[in-house]
């Protein structure tokens, strides 16, 4: 036929296949959330047990979200080197594996070094199942699949505090063990997932490409093979792209690491190690509201008014907790974590859609990268602001943050709302 692959695939009805592709991408996610949160349920037991202090502490979180930055930039470069699915077992297995390993830690240094190996595939894994997602689903349907994607996050983050707290009587390195768990989806990646038919065509992988569409009903011709360029994204094509996107990643992990890694460790203070993971886990259930709203609003408002309001929402709620009471502490973690994950949800979906596909990893890759300098940077500077100035100066910071990440949502976004992302790399 003479239709190009992903005019096939846009045309195609959503089938067993792309619900089995929505599973595997959520189950990715919420692991790999899973893993990376980890550290901040079980960071309160570590203070005690090495007796550090905050800024140490946040050293401690900052050396997974550095491995995170190397993660993301170099396996979005690979993702488009060697393909989708080749990256997404390799970075599984890593940050599975180095993750468990760190209950095996016995002091900060061997900690952190296990840390930057997982945070390595942490920042490479998160990426891949967006990408994955976006390249095969029609584009009526691809907010909704990208957003319940991003959604798993919360299910992860759940876990991250579930486990510990049902294993704490046990000591905190029993609690790493379950970050093998993820090793098993690594069968039904093998099993279920080919290869995306978007980088096929775009590597003119033209025989692979249509063995997998004839076994979903389609046909298609070859394309021509094209060389990622990461210089192409400060391009005047894209550089308006780039800079919202590098600002959003940056924003949204920044806050969400100094908001969520510490949290466990405020509350504790105020109300014990374990009344604090029981709050903190009432805490983290609004994260699933916040992302469906945010998932199913996507496809009918838009990219740009879900994600501007959703940061703004996100930046009045931490506004209200620094200058709130204790006793309404509680509700204003509770918005802030409702907005902040449901503008979570809005990212994951607007990331994969802005660039072509011969750059899309690249792409992805380079912003995630950015966003992990601002992991790197929010443990150790928002535990040195709790030192020195308490909850007040820290999260008024959090608020700014936010609401010039909603600034530039407005100012320098694109709507992607039912377009192809080929009529959005045009």
């Amino acid at each position: 036929m003479s239709k190009e692959p992903s005019k096939l695939l846009e045309s195609a009805p959503l089938s067993r296949f792309h619900y089995l592709l929505l599973l595997i991408g959520c189950l990715v996610y919420a692991l790999t959330a899973m893993n990376t949160m980890l550290i901040g349920a079980t960071l309160p037991a570590i203070i005690s047990e090495w007796g550090l202090g905050k800024v140490e502490a946040g050293l401690l979180i900052s050396s997974g979200l550095l491995g995170m930055f190397f993660g993301a930039l170099s396996c979005g470069i690979l993702a488009d080197t060697i393909g989708r699915r080749a990256t997404l077992i390799l970075t599984v297995a890593l940050m599975s594996v180095c993750t468990g390993l760190c209950g095996l830690a016995w002091d900060a240094q061997s900690m952190a070094f296990l840390r930057f190996l997982a945070g390595v595939g942490l920042g490479g894994a998160l990426p891949q199942p967006g990408v994955y997602v976006a390249e095969y689903v029609p584009a009526k349907h691809r907010g909704k699949f990208l957003g319940l994607v991003e959604s798993s996050w919360a299910y992860g983050a759940l876990l991250a505090v579930l486990f510990p707290y049902l294993l704490i009587n046990y000591g905190w390195r029993t609690a790493y063990s379950v970050a093998f768990i993820p090793l098993l989806l690594i069968p039904a990646i093998l099993l279920v997932l080919p290869e995306s038919i978007r980088y096929l065509e775009s590597k003119g992988r033209r025989d692979e490409a249509l063995e997998i569409l004839r076994r979903r009903g389609l046909i298609t011709d070859g394309g021509k093979a094209e060389k990622p360029r990461i210089l192409e994204l400060w391009s005047r094509a894209y550089w308006r792209r780039t800079l919202l996107l590098w600002i959003l990643w940056f924003s949204l992990v920044y806050t969400y690491y100094g908001i969520f890694a510490w949290l466990p460790t405020i509350y504790a203070e105020l109300k014990g190690p374990a009344g604090a993971l029981y709050r903190v886990l009432l805490i983290t259930l609004l994260q699933i509201p916040g992302y469906y709203t945010a998932t199913f609003l996507l496809d009918v408002v838009g990219r740009k008014p879900v994600l501007s309001a959703y940061l703004f929402m996100a930046g009045v709620g931490c506004g209200l907790l620094a200058v709130s009471s204790r006793g309404q502490m509680f509700l204003w973690s509770c918005m802030v974590s409702f907005f902040n994950l449901g503008a979570w949800a809005g990212l994951y979906t607007y990331t994969p859609e802005l660039y072509p596909t011969r750059m899309r990893g690249t792409g992805f890759g380079s912003a995630a990268s950015i966003g992990r300098i601002g992991g790197i940077l929010t443990p150790t500077i928002t535990g040195y602001l709790l030192s020195i100035a308490g909850i007040n100066l820290t999260f008024l910071v959090f608020a700014l943050i936010h609401i010039v990440a909603a600034a530039a949502v407005i100012t320098l976004g694109v709507e992607t709302r039912r377009k192809t992302l080929e009529e959005i790399s045009a």
